[in-house]
């Protein structure tokens, strides 16, 4: 712990007492690092192919030159993490968690504009598969501490940084990892940041929205399997495992599962109602959710728990009948909801198909009334005063499950100030993915804000 908490003196800058002050270098460094980490081919299919470790020793790199001492920790070869403390200056308070993966989803380079691993700056845009999710984050939190290292800025609480592999699979090489296996270097961590929060929502009507999530659904990926009797296919075979799996995927993707509100959703509900100048009828979410027209975007894959079919498995030959049958489900619950989903699915899936866990993850839900979560709105306001913070649950999810294993709550927000017509969340896991140079300067600024005040 000593180790990781080292750090070098660093000289105090009269720059460092400003907490607006951002320099031209950390400027120019989170639009590098963004487009350097991209050019790192970090592709994570599952199974365990990713290689992580270039992309986690430049990071590793980066930290060292600020005067921090980084673990670079792995689980298996090749799938490498980095963790780091920077000391804060109230040895009293709790401790906060900043971390970022490095792994990215597939890239077909045939649909892209560009190469999706070139990392282009192009017209003030910086291209490539991350760049959004979440390789800009990862180089704000670099220029960020960079920036402090030559101010001399320490921040109140101490900060644990955090750069994860294996996110975009199981979690199990990264963050998963590093929970279960060295939870020592998160000591005193209460809270944490990560990505999928603060982004400029537009809503069309000339408003500006930046949902900062306080929760996320649970992860429950499902494997289906049907058995039956195998035999020719010219045979009448009332025991035929594809229909029976067939059946069962049916009436899981036509299922309409109910409404149920969290905490975090309501209070979302709640703060758009009063901003749109309507009732906030939480006993009517469908008819409010109609009154808040785009902005219903932002609540409404997370007013129920979800199952989406999105795989199926059968067969060797068009004349044979297999014996088994094989599909996957993308499940998703709400907080408190896992009990429901599991009974449901019971249900949905009936006597002649099994169903598992192929991964299965907690969902997670956050104060939106902490002091953290106001230091977060204040930095967001503080650089987009004509903007509308409001919380939102995610309806997917981050490591920020598996680090809450260690008591840790868990915040999306990775700011990022964009242009109207700029779809921001279509671009996770999308084609020509890709992040406006301007939005990483005001996510600098603002992480930065944040990050002294927290």
């Amino acid at each position: 712990m000593a180790e990781q908490r080292a750090m070098n003196e660093w000289a105090v800058d009269e720059r460092a007492t400003d907490e607006r002050a951002v320099d031209e270098q950390a400027l120019d460094e989170v639009v590098r690092f963004t487009s350097d980490l991209i050019r790192f081919d970090t592709t994570n299919r599952g199974g365990g192919d990713c290689q992580e470790r270039p992309a986690a020793e430049y990071a590793a790199a980066r930290l060292a030159e600020a005067g921090l001492v980084p673990a670079l920790l792995e689980r298996t070869k090749g799938r490498t993490n980095v963790v780091a403390r920077i000391e804060g200056t109230d040895p009293s308070a709790d401790a906060l968690l900043v971390h970022g993966h490095l792994d990215v989803v597939p890239a077909q380079a045939d649909d892209w504009s560009v190469h999706p691993f070139s990392g282009e700056i192009r017209d003030g845009v910086v291209w490539g598969r991350g760049a959004v999710d979440m390789k800009n984050m990862d180089a704000m939190i670099l220029a960020v501490v960079r920036q402090w290292a030559r101010l001399g800025v320490r921040p109140r609480r101490d900060l644990v940084i955090a750069f994860t592999a294996d996110e975009e699979a199981s979690a199990q090489d990264g963050s998963g990892f590093l929970a279960d296996r060295h939870p020592e270097l998160f000591e005193g961590c209460t809270e944490g940041v990560s990505e999928s929060g603060a982004f400029t929502f537009h809503d069309g009507a000339g408003r500006e929205l930046y949902p900062i999530a306080a929760g996320e659904r649970g992860t429950g990926w499902l494997k289906l399997t049907a058995r039956g009797r195998a035999g020719h296919g010219s045979k009448v075979n009332r025991a035929n495992a594809v229909t029976r799996l067939a059946e069962a995927i049916a009436r899981i993707g036509a299922y309409e599962w109910p409404l149920r509100l969290t905490p975090t959703v309501s209070a979302a509900l709640s703060e758009l109602a009063t901003l749109y100048g309507v009732d906030a009828d939480l006993d009517d979410v469908d008819g409010l959710l109609d009154k808040l027209g785009p902005a219903a975007k932002l609540v409404e894959a997370t007013v129920r728990n979800s199952a989406n079919p999105t795989m199926l498995s059968a067969g060797y030959k068009v004349n044979v009948i297999p014996g088994e049958a094989v599909a996957h489900v993308d499940g998703r619950y709400l907080p408190g909801g896992e009990e429901e989903f599991r009974t449901t699915l019971d249900r949905l899936t009936g006597p002649d198909v099994e169903w598992e866990f192929d991964h299965h993850e907690v969902a997670l839900q956050s104060p939106v009334d902490s002091p953290t979560y106001a230091k977060m709105r204040a930095a967001v306001e503080e650089f987009a005063p004509e903007g509308h913070v409001v919380p939102y649950c995610m309806s997917g999810g981050t490591d920020a499950k598996q680090f809450s294993r260690l008591g840790i709550t868990g915040y999306g927000f990775a700011p990022l100030k964009l242009p109207e017509g700029f779809d921001y969340q279509a671009l996770f896991h999308g084609v020509d993915e890709r992040v406006p140079v301007e939005a990483l300067h005001f996510g600098v600024r603002v992480l930065d804000r944040f990050l002294r005040t927290a």
